[in-house]
């Protein structure tokens, strides 16, 4: 289908981390590279504290006439940044989360991947004898994957990721700089932490609890994508099953993030227009009474696991 097409069109899920980046802008690169004949563009809105992995294009409409598809890391198209993404011809949906939602003409979904940039890796691999690995593809890929696995901590790393990083990292790109970019906090997001530090709940059913209220985040001059650095700031305390953030919007709704060390969480997070990896979610909570009900459904998870 890459081989058909002429103008191809790259989005990727609405607030971008690491991977949902990595791998837009590391395939786009690798299509660059390979086809400098062809038209290739990124789209989505831009995350100001990850433009220096990626900046996206200007793509008119008229673009999409005659285009491919592709969306990268996005399990259903709610959740897709730029909603243009089903005027062109055909739509490759490539994703590692759970497939609730096969939307497009070809649906490439490996759950067993640690990231959607692996996956991209794995293509690269298939025909490496005929696309170009550069030094900005492997940077973006090498990022997508270090993003996801939580710098190789996560149960998701498996030797078949390690086994394609080893290939990113024959690529000579700067891995200290990129580290440093993808880590350094400024001083105001280090308080932030230090406040959700303090104030914090931990229940004895192994939950931990976090509100980030709009007035704690105006205070911090925190955005709310910001305010995603800190989701595993209490992950190491003693007895933690998993934990939930409820990030406050404007409009008095929530944005839900849910991490877990064991209890299955995103069965939880599809009950509230969410989803995700069984130990790394998303959901959304439209008032206070609802992020009370995702509690108690959690704390139902954490009562019934036991660490072995």
């Amino acid at each position: 289908m890459i081989n058909m097409y002429n103008k191809i069109i790259i989005h990727r899920h609405e607030s971008p981390d690491p991977d949902a980046l990595g791998s837009q802008g590391g395939l786009a690169r690798l299509l660059k590279d390979t086809f400098p004949e062809k038209e290739v563009y990124v789209t989505g809105e831009e995350e100001p504290s990850l433009t220096f992995l990626l900046k996206m294009d200007t793509v008119e409409e008229k673009t999409y006439q005659g285009s491919l598809v592709i969306v990268c890391d996005t399990a259903n198209q709610e959740r897709i940044s730029d909603k243009r993404y089903n005027l062109g011809d055909k739509i490759i949906k490539i994703d590692h989360h759970p497939n609730d939602e096969p939307y497009g003409d070809i649906v490439w979904v490996d759950t067993s991947a640690s990231s959607t940039s692996e996956m991209i890796t794995e293509l690269f691999m298939e025909v490496q004898d005929e696309w170009n690995l550069t030094e900005e593809s492997a940077r973006l890929l090498y990022a997508g994957i270090v993003g996801d696995t939580g710098r190789f901590r996560f149960p998701n790393t498996t030797a078949k990721t390690l086994q394609y990083t080893a290939e990113l990292i024959k690529i000579d790109f700067d891995r200290t700089e990129l580290y440093t970019k993808m880590y350094e906090k400024p001083e105001n997001l280090v308080r932030f932490q230090g406040r959700v530090l303090q104030d914090f709940e931990m229940r004895k059913s192994g939950l931990g609890i976090s509100y980030l209220p709009q007035s704690l985040l105006k205070e911090c001059k925190v955005s709310l994508n910001e305010s995603s650095a800190v989701v595993n700031s209490f992950s190491e305390v003693e007895g933690i099953k998993a934990w939930v953030f409820f990030v406050e919007n404007e409009d008095g709704s929530y944005r839900v993030r849910l991490r877990s060390k064991g209890p299955v969480i995103n069965k939880v997070a599809a009950q509230f227009d969410g989803g995700g990896h069984p130990m790394a979610a998303g959901a959304k909570a439209k008032n206070t009474a609802e992020t009370k009900e995702i509690i108690s459904l959690l704390e139902k998870e954490c009562l019934q696991y036991s660490f072995k």
